[in-house]
């Protein structure tokens, strides 16, 4: 019995020291995207404010550049006007984000066994961008091969080119995909370092999500019946 035992402190050791090693040599710039959990878990425990911020503003500056294209601004306005508003609005709108959603999230999750911190759920929330973020690179090739029309009703050189039309289509499955997954993996994160599964995650942030979409719909109710 004592060598059973013996055997058995011994194994636990060895994958005790495997996952400190396989922990030392996470990169969570790969990691997160198969193995959020494992990579929130590692960036918590070793500085949960790495990266946070700048991930933060990358996410609000490259999803106001989304919004733009889809909404053909560059009718109205320079692709130097764009630039620079999603750079100063959207990184401003991204940090906001971060630390309103961060709050609300933990607030609300309390109500149903929520644990994380913060500061913790602010890194869960930050990494879980990490994909879209890093599929934001795919912007140097589109703006190469498309210019301006990323930003305009009217593409002429689009619609002369079948070849242009389908490189448009091939980048924008690729993003949608990228944008479900990251979707995915920030739930994930997010249930982590809140104890809570996926499912219960997306729950408690839809919880959020009320106490800015209720008081917002309240405004535009009052205001629609001023006029």
């Amino acid at each position: 019995m004592d060598e059973y035992n013996k055997e058995n402190n011994i194994n636990e050791l060895n994958n005790l020291d495997d996952d400190i090693l396989n922990e030392e040599t996470l990169n969570p710039w790969l990691s997160i995207w198969t193995k959020p959990r494992k990579t929130i878990r590692y960036i918590i425990n070793n500085n949960p404010r790495q990266y946070v911020i700048v991930l933060s503003i990358l996410n609000g500056i490259f999803g106001s550049l989304n919004n733009a294209s889809s909404r053909n601004s560059g009718d109205d306005m320079s692709i130097f006007a764009i630039f620079a508003f999603s750079i100063i609005a959207g990184g401003l709108g991204g940090l906001i984000s971060l630390y309103v959603s961060g709050a609300l999230i933990n607030w609300t999750g309390k109500w149903i066994g929520g644990i994380g911190s913060k500061e913790n759920i602010r890194a869960a929330i930050a990494w879980g961008c990490a994909p879209f973020v890093l599929s934001s690179i795919l912007w140097i090739p589109e703006l190469i091969l498309f210019g301006n029309e990323m930003f305009t009703s009217l593409t002429p050189n689009l619609d002369s080119s079948p070849t242009l039309s389908i490189l448009l289509i091939i980048f924008g499955v690729i993003e949608i995909i990228i944008a479900i997954w990251s979707f995915v993996v920030g739930l994930k994160c997010v249930g982590e370092v809140q104890g809570f599964s996926a499912w219960r995650a997306l729950g408690n942030c839809l919880l959020a999500g009320l106490f800015i979409i209720i008081p917002i719909a309240i405004i535009i109710l009052i205001m629609i019946s001023m006029f």
